[in-house]
């Protein structure tokens, strides 16, 4: 069973299982969550994380959070069912629409 990922936009997240999408929108970005409706689309469907056996995700450019979550849920899932992500066995680095806002500590 293949498994695509996309959460990039943080208002709205595209998951497909073979050729079944799902999409799921949401008014705030906090509302975004991306395990939660991959949990729903899996059980919708009858089918147990240990029935994927291909995983892609897109791993941007997006919205900072939505990439990095979408991303790190892709990876976690490879790592845990012994999978590669995007064809790969290394995991798969997030690409972002603009640097992080990260400030460093002031000395």
């Amino acid at each position: 069973m293949k498994l695509y990922i996309d959460s990039t936009d943080n208002q709205k997240t595209i998951i497909r299982l073979n050729d079944r999408e799902y999409s799921r929108s949401v008014e705030s970005p906090r509302d975004q969550d991306v395990l939660g409706f991959l949990l729903s689309c899996l059980e919708k469907e009858n089918i147990k994380p240990e029935d994927i056996d291909s995983i892609d995700v897109n791993p941007g450019p997006g919205s900072f959070t939505g990439t990095r979550v979408g991303v790190t849920i892709a990876n976690t899932l490879g790592f845990a069912l012994d999978i590669d992500v995007n064809g790969s066995s290394s995991p798969v680095d997030p690409i972002y629409a603009s640097s992080p806002s990260i400030t460093s500590k002031i000395s």
